[in-house]
């Protein structure tokens, strides 16, 4: 048995943003050791590095048993679902894909996206804290903002993770309030009348992007969406960062001492 790991992101033609991934990736890859290999590859978008690619580099270096993590904020992604579909974790994918199966010879195990992971909760929390946005947590509410879906189950869950990050940050943090918003045209408005109308005059809120990089939905869309609202915006993303490897590494650990057992 020789067991390897494919994280597996979404993929853009921008290459700062795989960059930052494959610095995720690498420093996984140091923490975990030469035993196992470490591979990454895309949805789409990256050539010679998509999913296929990724299992035949593996497959080449004798890997036998094969846990695939998605990268993706939510398993409300239908990205999640349409990979997990094309890995063969499951017979059928819970919307249409275009997506074509894999071919995967190793034992498959499909992992799971980040949801409301505790290392995640502090890498958010960490980025605030080195932003100038968030100064007294007393007196700030937090507006964590996804992208969501517009299809009832991949909403649910998009709601489900991203309000357990914000009870997490909210508790953990000291802050006086959190809530979320997917993006919905008019769900960040009201999400931040919400928090107006149920805290003090005077309470800051600080909107806060849950997005695996930095892109096209963290620099152009939500900031429209918060015109005119007042609130505050903590720009960024949850790569690079170190928590991030750490969240992957937790997860491949537990995998590889469950081979074991």
């Amino acid at each position: 048995m020789k067991p390897g790991v494919l994280v597996i992101s979404h993929g853009s033609q921008e290459r700062g943003w795989v960059d930052r991934v494959e610095e995720t990736v690498e420093g996984v890859r140091a923490k975990l050791g030469g035993g196992v290999p470490v591979e990454c590859s895309y949805l789409e978008l990256v050539e010679g590095r998509l999913i296929q690619d990724g299992i035949e580099r593996l497959e080449a270096q004798g890997v036998t048993d094969l846990l695939a993590i998605p990268l993706f904020v939510s398993a409300g992604s239908t990205h999640v679902d349409e990979i997990g579909w094309s890995l063969g974790a499951y017979e059928e994918p819970r919307r249409p894909t275009d997506l074509e199966r894999c071919r995967v010879n190793a034992r498959l195990t499909y992992g799971k996206p980040i949801a409301d992971d505790p290392e995640i909760a502090e890498v958010l929390l960490d980025k605030l804290k080195e932003s100038s946005v968030s100064s007294e947590p007393s007196k700030e509410c937090l507006l964590l903002i996804g992208h969501g879906s517009e299809e009832p189950w991949f909403r649910e869950e998009w709601k489900r993770g991203l309000e357990g990050l914000a009870a997490r940050m909210k508790r953990v943090g000291g802050y006086a309030g959190a809530a979320v918003a997917l993006l919905r045209p008019e769900e960040v408005a009201e999400r931040v009348r919400e928090l107006r109308g149920s805290h003090p005059r005077g309470t800051a809120i600080v909107a806060v992007p849950v997005f695996v990089s930095e892109g096209y939905f963290t620099s152009s869309v939500i900031p429209k969406r918060l015109e005119g609202t007042g609130c505050r915006y903590a720009e960024g993303s949850l790569i690079p960062h170190p928590k991030v490897e750490e969240w992957i590494r937790r997860q491949a650990s537990e995998w590889l001492e469950s081979l074991s057992v």
